[in-house]
């Protein structure tokens, strides 16, 4: 079964930074989107940023300069790098794949994490 993992959300100052990662792991073949959305309470699902395997990326506007996406295709792992966060980017974050799990197959499912949350003090 396919599994994301995130790691690195916490408490921060406004004006600070966070790192966050998402491991995906369980029988992939290969992966093609992986991305980060955020809900804040009270709001819907958004996305963030995404990063295909060929490394396209594209980004919130109001992130834009702020947050860096990569990944690392060796290790089925996505990274978020927030800068000069805000209090308004307090929120839940929650990686997002598009796997390939066989390769005989031409088929990708979309898998989402638990969730990780990001909480910005002003």
């Amino acid at each position: 079964q396919v599994q994301l993992v995130e790691f690195g959300g916490g408490l921060v100052q406004a004006g600070g930074s966070l790192r966050l990662s998402c491991a995906a792991s369980g029988g992939i073949f290969g992966i093609n989107f992986m991305g980060w959305y955020r809900q804040a309470p009270g709001k819907q699902r958004e996305l963030v940023a995404s990063i295909t395997s060929g490394g396209n990326q594209n980004y919130e506007d109001s992130v834009k300069g702020r947050f860096t996406i990569s990944r690392d295709n060796a290790k089925n792992t996505v990274y978020l790098q927030m800068n000069s966060l805000k209090p308004e980017d307090t929120a839940v974050y929650y990686c997002n794949a598009d796997v390939k799990k066989y390769e005989w197959s031409s088929r990708f499912s979309n898998y989402w994490g638990q969730g990780t949350q990001v909480t910005v003090s002003s």
